[in-house]
């Protein structure tokens, strides 16, 4: 009968070859890029790291339920003609809070690859990326539903 506690806790799906980035750089990401931007690096990272199909799906629904929640405060914030300061905050604070609740998605698969010894990969070219076209993205977005209200 084999022992439980000397079982392997890694899955056999996960790519040691492949590198993930850090989890607190995502939260760069979440403030710079917005919701879209941190559920899109959050979803590759948690591919990296070889997280579960089941948590890598939470992950995208947590990036939507992020945008839709940002699509409401924008709604109820924003006058007529523009976004106040305040409007602009409060993005951003649903963004890091969306990149927060994926990062715990994140943390066992991470916690594992920690283990193992190896560097993280850089995020400086995929987060400059994904900040300026994702970021772009939902800025058009959320300006469509300015436009809606």
């Amino acid at each position: 009968m084999p022992d439980d506690l000397l079982r392997p806790t890694i899955g056999a799906d996960v790519d040691l070859s492949v590198r993930p980035w850090r989890l607190m750089s995502q939260a760069y990401v979440a403030f710079f890029g917005g919701v879209i931007a941190t559920t899109v690096i959050a979803s590759l990272n948690a591919r990296r790291l070889g997280v579960p199909a089941s948590g890598r799906r939470l992950i995208l629904l947590t990036g939507f339920a992020g945008l839709v929640l940002a699509a409401v405060a924008i709604a109820l914030l924003t006058d007529e003609v523009t976004a106040s300061s305040g409007t602009r905050v409060v993005i951003r604070v649903i963004a890091i809070l969306t990149c927060l609740v994926q990062l715990r998605f994140q943390q066992p698969m991470d916690r594992a690859f920690q283990l193992r010894g190896t560097e993280y990969k850089s995020l400086w070219g995929p987060g400059l990326a994904a900040v300026i076209g994702c970021g772009l993205l939902e800025v058009v977005l959320l300006a469509l539903v300015v436009i809606a209200v």
